[in-house]
């Protein structure tokens, strides 16, 4: 009886000590993210267009050939969010060269061509190497998507785009953005593929990022 016990107490230690082996080395898979190291808190945070939803913005520029590398991983963080978070956009002005690709993504939104033209714009500078770069440029590439090139200059032009321009370079001033692409999670934190160590890393980081806020929300 005594053997049995000793053997039974044995088992029972070895299968203990072999799942806390196993907890262990989950807790170490699981990546450990540090706010001011891989991601970046934004205080005060900055107000979202979608209150009811945890949005995640890349700011970028078509102009960017880093944004245009990092178009696919753009793509999956869009793809695989989850219920509850929603994927923006905002176009960043760091050279009087980009102005022109930030007015034709507002003109773009405001005529709901977004779907069909954002990898569109990308391919055609970046893949194909076209010659756009000024607004007339950019009249006839999306001409080639049923808009007439003379509403596009005027719209590209009016009150509504330059206003919506200006608000969203302030936008990303005061959430820190000093170069693209740059992910900006429901206006309170900042992720670029340096902090986090890759895109591959950054996709992770993200995720991350997104269920915490709908965890602090009681939507997770």
């Amino acid at each position: 009886m005594k053997i049995r016990f000793v053997v039974a107490m044995l088992a029972g230690a070895l299968l203990v000590s072999a799942c806390a082996a196993k907890d262990s080395g989950a807790a170490q898979a699981q990546p450990q993210w540090t706010a001011g190291k891989n991601y970046f808190v934004i205080s005060p945070a900055q107000p979202t267009g979608h209150t009811d939803k945890v949005e995640v913005t890349e700011v970028f520029s078509y102009a960017c050939p880093h944004c245009a590398h990092f178009q696919p991983w753009a793509q999956k963080i869009k793809a695989s969010l989850p219920d509850g978070a929603i994927m923006d956009y905002r176009p960043a002005v760091f050279h009087q060269s980009w102005l022109p690709f930030a007015k034709a993504f507002y003109v773009a939104k405001a005529l709901n061509l977004l779907d069909e033209t954002h990898q569109a714009l990308f391919d055609a500078l970046h893949r194909d190497h076209r010659p756009i770069s000024s607004l007339q440029d950019l009249a006839q590439f999306y001409g080639n998507y049923g808009v007439d090139p003379q509403a596009f200059l005027s719209t590209a032009e009016s009150f509504m785009v330059q206003t919506a321009v200006t608000k969203g370079v302030e936008w990303e001033r005061a959430c820190g953005v000093d170069g693209t692409p740059t992910i900006i999670i429901d206006g309170k934190y900042r992720v670029t593929g340096q902090s986090a160590g890759g895109y591959p890393q950054m996709v992770e980081l993200i995720d991350w990022l997104v269920k915490k806020e709908l965890a602090e929300r009681g939507k997770a």
